[in-house]
């Protein structure tokens, strides 16, 4: 037997949330079974939990979109029982039984190995957002954004994402300005390495189509109206790592930043991203994050209190990441 977070849904549409007591035969197919260590909460969890979000279509599910833990079964011959494993992404949470959960069975192509100088707790610190994260620094610099071009702008800082997005930006040498909604949390941004901690509301309104020419790089969690006056900021041959949308779907700008300043958008996705550019996301996430990072960025939390902590994240309350631990 071992214990889940089961999210079931009522005959009015409601999402209910319940921790029950499950047997091996109700884990989903798969050839790898994982004996889960911690999961994580991000953002797309607390869609799915809440029910904010049209995240699951099929329910009984066990969410957590990433875990860490360690093979007690294995026909994958990549994987021996006893090895440490990652899962980030790949629609688990979602449309295949999550991290959140004592016990998870998947699909050996989805994991990556433990990085040997990551603990499992360090590693769920990281988790989804981190490795999102590490993305979009990676796509800043592929674009050729560099730190002497100019400052780098980082929207919804507080959150996983972009904390993680301050720290690496911030250790690569550039100059990071960190848009939030929390003014209570702008301490602990310039101890992640922020330069300048940039009220929200600066960003909230109609955007022009093109305004005074200010970042030379950015990282976007949030999308929406935030984004669009982000780009009319951007300067000239500036690149947008977009990977989020915490406000809004939509995109209300013109096509002025890309045509006359070629501006270029980035998106960012790390659901399906294939296994070679993930390792090697991690391996540099190992020496780019130190332990100073982890004491400042984390907390534990346990199943019971996952419904609370779901509907305090889709409301911009939580800080850093939040870890599950079954």
């Amino acid at each position: 037997m071992f214990k889940a977070l089961q999210l079931h849904q009522d005959d009015a549409g409601k999402t209910l949330a319940k921790i029950v007591e499950l047997e091996n035969h109700h884990l989903p197919e798969g050839n790898v079974t994982v004996d889960v260590q911690y999961s994580s909460l991000n953002y797309k969890d607390g869609l799915a939990i809440t029910g904010t979000g049209k995240i699951i279509r099929d329910f009984p599910m066990v969410p957590g979109i990433d875990f860490v833990g360690t093979v007690s079964d294995s026909e994958d011959p990549r994987y021996q029982v006893g090895d440490q494993v990652i899962l980030t992404g790949w629609g688990v949470g979602e449309r295949h039984w999550g991290g959140m959960s004592q016990r998870a069975r998947v699909n050996g192509d989805w994991l990556v190995p433990l990085p040997e100088t990551l603990s499992p707790e360090q590693a769920m610190a990281i988790g989804t957002a981190g490795l999102t994260a590490m993305l979009c620094v990676q796509a800043l610099e592929q674009a050729g954004i560099k730190p002497e071009q100019g400052p780098i702008l980082v929207t919804g800082a507080s959150g996983g994402v972009g904390s993680v997005a301050v720290t690496l930006l911030a250790k690569a040498g550039y100059e990071v300005h960190a848009v939030t909604g929390r003014a209570d949390n702008s301490d602990w941004l310039k101890a992640l390495g922020a330069h300048t901690v940039v009220p929200r509301s600066e960003f909230e309104g109609p955007a022009r189509p093109l305004d005074k020419a200010i970042w030379a790089g950015a990282v976007d969690t949030v999308g929406g109206s935030i984004l669009a006056k982000l780009l009319s900021q951007m300067a000239y041959d500036g690149a947008v790592a977009a990977c989020g949308l915490a406000a809004s779907y939509d995109l209300p700008t013109t096509v002025m930043p890309f045509i006359l300043r070629g501006v270029k958008l980035l998106g960012v996705d790390s659901v399906m991203c294939p296994y070679e550019r993930r390792m090697a996301a991690w391996q540099r996430l190992c020496t780019d994050l130190g332990q100073q990072h982890f004491d400042a960025f984390s907390t534990v939390a346990h199943l019971d209190e996952v419904p609370q902590l779901a509907e305090k994240i889709i409301q911009g309350q939580v800080r850093g990441r939040v870890l599950i631990k079954p």
